[in-house]
């Protein structure tokens, strides 16, 4: 028989996803429309229209099974996610602090709260070839609109630090000590690199790396250039059709 911690998890995963009410999702790009389509929202495949996270049922149950993993282990840090949307995921990481109990880890929630970055003057070019920031209409979330879907669920509270800006310039002095899970969804090249080098050093032994969207040109190659750099042979696990993960063994 489910606990009433599992129980309330589980709902927090339905409500995110809004796999209760199914909205439909948005008309980006070239995406065709038609309706809300549960095999699509399972796997993160669309853009809701109202959900509070794009990431589907199969990422947020991975990410469960990190964030119990370093409880279990007694893994110490934080837990933190680079590029938060409508802030879904993290909404999910405090309600897992909640659940068990949980009050000497917080949960970190780094966004610039504009969108993506102008790819027009991008560093790197597969970060101009990519042209997400046509799509800051959509993905340009405020910090206010993110604090108040917080407070919708009464998870906003000390546990629960925001980090605003881009982030090359607000990773290399953000007050972070020690990480467990490091979740990166910044989707460029620059993005998932400025996190990577700022934030991996401070992932502990034994945490967990999770990469949402390296399906993409951009993200991969930031990933496979700062594995090799840094002789990170931890072995990788395909979580779904674009999302990565690997535990830090040392």
């Amino acid at each position: 028989m489910s606990t009433g911690a599992e129980l309330y998890l589980d709902l927090m995963k339905k409500t995110l996803t809004n796999t209760i009410y199914q909205d439909a999702p948005l008309p980006i790009g070239q995406q065709q429309v038609d309706g809300y389509q549960a095999a699509q929202r399972e796997k993160g495949r669309d853009w809701p229209s109202v959900a509070h996270t794009m990431v589907g049922r199969v990422r947020l149950d991975y990410l469960e099974r990190c964030m119990r993993q370093v409880v279990e282990d007694e893994v110490p840090g934080d837990f933190i996610e680079t590029g938060v949307w409508r802030g879904g995921v993290c909404i999910f990481m405090r309600s897992f602090l909640r659940a068990n109990d949980i009050t000497d880890r917080r949960v970190w929630v780094a966004d610039s709260f504009q969108g993506i970055p102008d790819t027009n003057g991008a560093s790197h070019p597969l970060d101009v070839k990519l042209g997400l920031d046509n799509a800051n209409s959509v993905l340009g979330v405020s910090i206010e609109q993110v604090r108040e879907n917080f407070e919708r669920y009464d998870l906003l509270d000390d546990q629960v630090v925001f980090l605003e800006g881009w982030f090359r310039d607000s990773l290399p002095t953000a007050p972070v000590r020690s990480l467990a899970v490091l979740r990166l969804d910044g989707d460029l090249y620059e993005s998932t690199m400025d996190a990577l080098v700022n934030l991996y050093p401070k992932l502990s032994v034994g945490g967990f790396v999770i990469v949402d969207d390296h399906i993409l040109p951009s993200c991969r190659q930031a990933i496979r250039e700062f594995r090799e750099a840094n002789g990170i042979t931890d072995t990788i696990e395909h979580i779904d059709w674009t999302s990565i993960g690997w535990r830090r063994t040392g």
